[in-house]
C-alpha cells in the first residue's frame, strides 16, 4: 500500500483507536485494556478457587494421616497389653483369645503402615500441587495489578474522546478510499489492519522480525507501507 507519510500517522491513530475499543451490547465502548483486565480477574478467581481446593486436599490428607497415626498408637498399646497379659495368663482358652487379638492388632498395624506410607506419598504430591497453584496465583495477582493500571490509563484516555465512533469516522474521512479498502481488507483477514513498527518488532503480532525482514521494512520508500511477514499487518514506521 502507498500512503502519504502524514496520512500514515492518521491511519495508525485509526488502527490504534479501533483496536483499543470494542462496542458492547448497549452501544458503549470498552477498551481492550479493560477487557484484558476483566479476563485476568476471572482467571485469577479461577486460580484462587483451584488454590483453595488444593489446600483443602492437603488438609484432608493430613487429617487422614493423623487418624491413621492415632489408630496405630491405639493398636500398638493393645498389642502391648495383650503381650503383657499373655505373660501372666495360664488359662488355655484365654491365652488363645489373647493370641488371636494380638495377631489381629499386629496385622492391622501392618495394614495401617502401608496406608500411612501411601498417604505420605500423596500428601507430598498434593503439597507440591498447592505450591504450584500458589505461585501461579501470585503471578496472576501481579498481572492483574499491572492490567488494572493499564486499563485505568486506557479508560481515562478513552473518556477524553466524547464519541469514539465519531472520532473513528473523522479519522477515516481523512484517508483515501483505496487505502481504507486495503486497510479494512487486512483487518478482516487478521483483526489488525495496521500497526506501528519500532525498527525490530511488529506492533500487530509483537514478533521480532528477522534481520533481513527488518532491513526490508526499514528500507522501503517513505510513502510505502510494507507488510509484516508473520501476520500481514501494514507496518507504519516512525516518521523523522
Amino acid at each position: 500500500m502507498k500512503l502519504d507519510p502524514q496520512q500514515q500517522a492518521v491511519l495508525l491513530e485509526l488502527a490504534n483507536t479501533e483496536r483499543s475499543m470494542d462496542v458492547v451490547g448497549d452501544g458503549a465502548f470498552v477498551t481492550r485494556e479493560q477487557k484484558e483486565y476483566e479476563r485476568l480477574v476471572q482467571e485469577q478467581q479461577r486460580m484462587l478457587n483451584a488454590s483453595a481446593a488444593a489446600q483443602m486436599a492437603v488438609d484432608d490428607m493430613e487429617a487422614e494421616i493423623l487418624r491413621i497415626q492415632e489408630d496405630e498408637r491405639k493398636l500398638r498399646k493393645r498389642e502391648r497389653d495383650d503381650k503383657a497379659q499373655l505373660a501372666a495368663e495360664t488359662d488355655p482358652e484365654r491365652r488363645r483369645e489373647l493370641e488371636h487379638d494380638r495377631y489381629s492388632a499386629k496385622s492391622r498395624i501392618a495394614d495401617l503402615m502401608s496406608e500411612l506410607a501411601e498417604c505420605h506419598n500423596q500428601v507430598h504430591a498434593l503439597r507440591n500441587n498447592r505450591e504450584v497453584h500458589g505461585a501461579q496465583s501470585d503471578e496472576l495477582t501481579r498481572q492483574v495489578e499491572a492490567a488494572k493500571r493499564s486499563a485505568d490509563s486506557a479508560n481515562e484516555a478513552a473518556a477524553a474522546i466524547k464519541d469514539p465512533q465519531t472520532h473513528i469516522e473523522e479519522l477515516r474521512a481523512q484517508l483515501p478510499q483505496d487505502a481504507l479498502a486495503e486497510y479494512d481488507a487486512q483487518k478482516n483477514d487478521s483483526d489488525v489492519g495496521a500497526a506501528d513498527f519500532n525498527g525490530r518488532t511488529c506492533g500487530g503480532c509483537y514478533i521480532v522480525l528477522s534481520g533481513m525482514d527488518q532491513q526490508r521494512v526499514n528500507r522501503a520508500p517513505a510513502d510505502e507501507l510494507p507488510h509484516c511477514p508473520e501476520c500481514g499487518t501494514y507496518l507504519i514506521r516512525k516518521q523523522d
